[in-house]
């Protein structure tokens, strides 16, 4: 996506404004543009995000310098920073020390660079901005959704079953992978693991090459259940004996289902875990009715956990 957004804002400077900041006919070029993109490649072109690209090939001119370590969207708050230097330091900082969106933002706001040039004792400013990015630091929860749209699926028919669910996600493996987040690469379906004299059968398996591990995804059709849960509990913990490499981290886990279970999320090992998650998806788009439901529910859910807090802290 880096790569490709990139070219879109070199072929929008070098062909289309003739190598000037700006085209003579200005917005109009950029509108012209979003909608034939759009209608050629789907979402994701609209003016503004065009005009983004547009900044990404200004700011960084050399594709060489591009790193596949950082994010789209470590790049679009890159491009906000006028300072050539400065832009560059950040760049090369976030991927040393390995910086998530939020920990770069966090530094960008706090001018670390400027205070660091300016500071006598650097020793401790860099100490200081270590102590606030670490808990800023990305975790597995960052790098998956709650929902998932599988809107292309087309899966109107309420009957369809799981075997129909895989064969759409495969048949449909590049949108699923847009879907699914940053940095995920297919690897298999339905791939077996043994457990004594038993066989079991992964859905769909996918590599994050950020996260440097595996996920492993079980579909189910309706409500979320314990067995679910210890289901993929046990193939977490036979992937990583059976298919785990020395330097991979451990596996992740994510059960797929069309209805999630506030309570078994709450009093199972859900709340535990760091490697095993559960999450719903949609086979089609919400409304706005749906939308305002899911999130009421979601504020409801927060403002129940800061009073829970508030609560213990009084204690």
């Amino acid at each position: 996506m880096v790569q490709a957004y990139w070219h879109i804002g070199q072929i929008i400077v070098e062909h289309e404004q003739q190598g000037r900041d700006r085209a003579d006919y200005g917005k109009g070029l950029l509108e012209a543009l979003s909608k034939q993109l759009t209608e050629r490649l789907g979402r994701g072109f609209d003016a503004s995000n065009l005009r983004n690209m547009r900044s990404f090939y200004q700011a960084f001119p050399n594709c060489d310098s591009l790193s596949h370590n950082l994010s789209w969207t470590h790049y679009r708050k890159l491009i906000r920073i006028e300072n050539e230097q400065a832009r560059h330091w950040y760049q090369q900082e976030t991927i040393e020390q390995n910086w998530s969106v939020r920990a770069l933002e966090r530094q960008m706001g706090t001018l670390y660079y400027e205070r660091l040039l300016a500071s006598k004792e650097k020793q401790c400013v860099q100490q200081e901005a270590q102590d606030k990015t670490l808990p800023l630091a990305e975790t597995n929860k960052d790098y998956l959704r709650d929902p998932y749209i599988l809107d292309f699926l087309n899966l109107q028919d309420k009957s369809y079953q799981e075997t129909e669910l895989e064969q759409g996600i495969i048949n449909n493996l590049q949108q699923f992978l847009l879907e699914l987040g940053k940095g995920f690469a297919f690897v298999e379906r339905q791939q077996r693991i043994r457990f004594d004299d038993e066989d079991f059968y992964i859905d769909l398996v996918f590599y994050n090459f950020k996260l440097k591990c595996f996920l492993l995804i079980d579909l189910k059709i309706g409500k979320l259940k314990h067995q679910d849960i210890g289901q993929m509990d046990t193939y977490i913990r036979l992937y990583d004996e059976q298919k785990k490499n020395e330097d991979d981290n451990p596996t992740i886990g994510l059960v797929l289902c069309s209805e999630k279970s506030e309570a078994i999320v709450k009093y199972s090992v859900l709340t535990e875990q760091k490697q095993l998650f559960a999450a719903k998806y949609l086979p089609y788009l919400p409304s706005e009715k749906e939308l305002k439901k899911e999130l009421e529910k979601e504020r409801k859910k927060v403002q129940q956990q800061l009073s829970q807090k508030q609560g213990g802290e009084n204690e």
